[in-house]
């Protein structure tokens, strides 16, 4: 069973994605959370699996909250970020936080409860349109001196194509399916596609990517 936790200041959504995922034979809703410092909380109480996470909420948003997370000692759950948005600047934002995935709240269930899965597996996602809101948002933004790019290695043909369906948010077995290559083979090509990106995961290689247009 996959545990989550819903961070969201209203109410009635909370209440709404609970019900939605009642439905799902593998995946529980443990507990919620109104803003950033009661999910830390409730995070520390309820060890989930996977944190649905709103953006624009009082106090402490979703942007405190994934950094928040990221300063903490352990490991703490991957982030998929549920929100409504019209900042692009606000997708690079949550995702160079630490997010895992993010989607909109008008996305299916069939598609929140695949990403929780994906997510609860180590993956990360990244809806297409997404994709292209961070290629325009890159565009519009240097990265900052403390996150400086390495030299990056040049990047094979198959691990451009690999690179690419990840940016689409495509897990290793939907690569794998796409590309009619292994499982396995799709794992070495990701792990070596993070290495020349210096990238610390999926959604850190896909940014690192942007910033150098790679994926141009």
């Amino acid at each position: 069973m996959i545990r989550v936790l819903v961070v969201d200041d209203q109410t009635l959504v909370r209440q709404g994605i609970r019900s939605l995922l009642d439905l799902t034979d593998d995946i529980e809703v443990v507990g919620e959370a109104d803003d950033g410092m009661s999910a830390l909380a409730a995070i520390g109480e309820h060890a989930p699996d996977v944190v649905l996470l709103d953006l624009r909420m009082p106090r402490h948003d979703g942007i405190w909250t994934l950094s928040a997370l990221r300063d903490r000692a352990g490991q703490s759950p991957p982030v998929l970020v549920l929100t409504t948005f019209d900042n692009d600047t606000l997708v690079l934002d949550a995702m160079r936080a630490g997010a895992c995935g993010y989607l909109l709240k008008d996305v299916t269930l069939e598609r929140l409860t695949k990403a929780i899965r994906v997510l609860a597996g180590g993956g990360t996602l990244i809806s297409p349109s997404i994709t292209d809101r961070l290629v325009r948002a890159v565009h519009r933004r240097r990265p900052p001196d403390d996150d400086g790019l390495p030299d990056i290695q040049r990047l094979t043909g198959r691990e451009l194509e690999v690179l690419r369906l990840v940016a689409e948010g495509y897990s290793n077995r939907e690569i794998a399916r796409a590309l009619f290559l292994a499982e396995g083979t799709v794992k070495n090509h990701v792990s070596t596609v993070l290495l020349k990106l210096g990238a610390r995961d999926r959604t850190n290689a896909v940014l690192r990517a942007l910033h150098a247009h790679v994926l141009d």
